[in-house]
């Protein structure tokens, strides 16, 4: 993703459409940021090249169904599912504050120095965001200590590393397409 002339990215991940919802055009949508302002009324999303300006959104358990001006039926909201939905970045970062999708491509070591492997990819997940080291560890993002460019410390409770690389291996293969 090219960065913008702040030094920041130009657009940030911040959701997943679902399925449709209804007849109406609504989708469902898992938001990966923390920032639910993205989905109120007249915010600009964007789902590859294409622009979304919310027209209307609500909570739904833990995801939100949202409209789209111009998505007015089912099969209109249909064509947007598995899109990812980006925005423009709201602000400049505040102190200690991160982009996590620059965390991909870091060397992951733990606070003795032993490296761990490098981060192939981060996790949404309702507790805390997953960084997934090597396609096989799982580590919460609670457990990050430090970041300094291209490395990450964490600092694991014994038995973790065990039981994320037990439970990551027990997962299906991620679909990325």
């Amino acid at each position: 993703m090219p960065g913008s002339a702040s030094g920041g990215p130009a657009r940030l991940a911040v959701g997943r459409i679902g399925r449709a919802h209804g007849l109406r055009g609504e989708v469902r949508v898992a938001l990966t940021t923390n920032r639910t302002e993205r989905l109120e009324r007249g915010a600009v999303l964007f789902a590859g090249e294409r622009l979304l300006r919310v027209a209307d959104a609500r909570p739904d358990g833990r995801h939100w169904l949202v409209r789209f001006e111009g998505v007015t039926d089912r099969d209109a909201a249909a064509e947007l599912t598995g899109a990812t939905l980006e925005a423009e970045p709201l602000g400049a970062l505040g102190a200690g504050e991160l982009w996590l999708h620059e965390l991909v491509g870091s060397t992951v070591s733990d606070a003795a120095g032993e490296v761990m492997g490098r981060v192939t990819a981060i996790e949404a997940n309702p507790a805390h965001d997953l960084l997934v080291v090597d396609d096989s560890l799982l580590v919460p993002m609670v457990f990050v200590v430090e970041v300094h460019e291209g490395r990450v410390v964490v600092d694991l409770p014994d038995g973790l590393v065990e039981a994320t690389a037990r439970s990551a291996r027990d997962r299906p293969p991620r679909s990325d397409g």
